[in-house]
């Protein structure tokens, strides 16, 4: 199964951040052009239709306790680069999330399971 391993998001597309627009637009475009390139040295045959199932192994920098709901939010903008990048509508996608142990820096490991 293909896996995509993003970096841990910054904080500032954390949901509960709270910092001017303009400061988290540039994240986002950041965080997605960076997901849609690692997307798209990744090698997908993904199905015409139907849904997809994606695995997102939460792998935090450090042990501080975080909701799974904030951690999918905050890597939106990955979800939507990886979809660009494969030419899919982001809405097929349905997800699996799990916490893992911490690594340094951080890391989302995205498994697409077809």
């Amino acid at each position: 199964m293909p896996q995509i391993v993003l970096p841990w998001p910054p904080k500032v597309l954390s949901p509960n951040a709270r910092v001017h627009f303009r400061v988290k637009a540039g994240a986002v475009k950041a965080y997605r052009e960076t997901a849609y390139w690692l997307a798209k040295a990744t090698p997908l045959a993904v199905p015409a239709e139907g849904g997809i199932a994606l695995r997102l192994d939460f792998h935090p920098p450090d042990r501080r306790r975080r909701d799974l709901d904030n951690m999918l939010a905050a890597i939106k903008a990955g979800i939507d680069g990886i979809a660009q990048a494969h030419g899919v509508d982001d809405a097929r996608f349905g997800f699996w999330l799990s916490r893992e142990a911490p690594v340094k820096g951080g890391a989302v490991v995205v498994t697409v399971m077809m």
